[in-house]
């Protein structure tokens, strides 16, 4: 019996026990008329085709996403692998084990960075907007610091927002050192921070602190127009002038660059047009990142959804 055995390792004939994320599961009636759990279990590495037979509950479809843990043994099926379910449950309160072996996390030190990110918003020079930053991070550090940026676009893993989010603070601060004659770096820097600060509201997450969909509000709302009335609550509390605060609001309302993309106005200031790229070099670099792994060197890709082409992978590194 193997404990915790990765999914990608698994062969007919082994037989396994651990904790799994429940894929997908619905109960069926076999032929023989008695319930079976028909489904799939994944861990980091991939997934596997499972079958509980003689089952009927409690664990079921409503648990998608959620943490099982599992005996069984591993057989085939159509030419695959197939995991026989002979013990299932939910995971407790009480039950241990590594959410980084079921699901992809952010590649970070996560508390590292958080402290790096505070110092960076400590030295902004502007008392009001060093205010506004700190006082968001103060109140949504916690939530920054753990979920995803996205359901699947880019950086849709654990600590996603946080290394979304550094990464484009350390490239505004190093362009807003570039273009200082033009580009108000306090501005730009909370901005930044403050960019996709409503991803919490747009969210629903999964017991894991995954994205398992839109909530109400990310449908009715979406997290820029949220955006933009958090900065502008954080402004109204601390008594930042009003043009700051518009021009805040402005920032956040903007950053997708384009009515098109999503963002309720183009950009007008220089500081807006440099969040907006910013935004759209990261988030597109982590796609690369992503697909690239996926690709045989020298080898493209299929066409990629959210980069409407097919990329190249010209480097044996990946």
């Amino acid at each position: 019996m193997e404990y915790n055995k990765s999914i990608t390792d698994m062969r007919p004939g082994d037989e396994v026990e651990g904790f799994y994320v429940l894929r997908s599961a619905a109960v069926r009636v076999a032929n023989t008329g008695k319930p079976f759990l028909s489904g799939s279990l994944a861990d980091i590495g991939g997934f596997i085709e499972s079958v509980a037979w003689d089952y009927a509950g409690p664990v079921n479809g409503d648990d998608v996403g959620k943490v099982v843990k599992i005996r069984g043994r591993v057989g085939s099926y159509r030419g695959g692998p197939q995991l026989i379910i002979d013990r299932l449950r939910l995971a407790g309160e009480r039950d241990s084990y590594d959410v980084g072996r079921l699901v992809k996390c952010a590649p970070i030190d996560r508390e590292e960075t958080m402290r790096g990110l505070r110092e960076l918003l400590e030295s902004i020079d502007d008392a009001d907007y060093r205010a506004v930053a700190l006082l968001a991070l103060e109140r949504r550090g916690e939530v920054l610091q753990s979920i995803p940026a996205a359901k699947s676009f880019h950086h849709g893993f654990l600590g996603g927002l946080l290394m979304h989010t550094a990464n484009m603070l350390r490239i505004a601060d190093f362009l807003a050192g570039m273009y200082a004659e033009t580009v108000d770096r306090g501005l730009l820097l909370t901005g930044t921070l403050l960019h996709d600060i409503a991803k919490y509201r747009e969210f629903r997450f999964s017991e894991l602190g995954l994205v398992a969909e839109y909530s109400n509000e990310g449908h009715l709302l979406g997290h820029i127009f949220m955006g933009a009335l958090e900065a502008s609550e954080l402004c109204r509390e601390l008594g930042v002038p009003e043009q700051k605060a518009v021009l805040l609001e402005h920032l956040v309302l903007s950053h997708h660059g384009e009515p098109d993309f999503g963002s309720a106005i183009v950009p007008m200031c220089a500081e807006a047009e440099l969040l907006s790229l910013i935004d759209r070099i990261d988030s597109r670099m982590e796609i690369y990142s992503e697909e690239l792994a996926k690709v045989k060197p020298n080898h493209f890709s299929e066409r990629i959804y959210a980069l409407d082409k097919k990329i190249f992978n010209h480097c044996e590194l990946f």
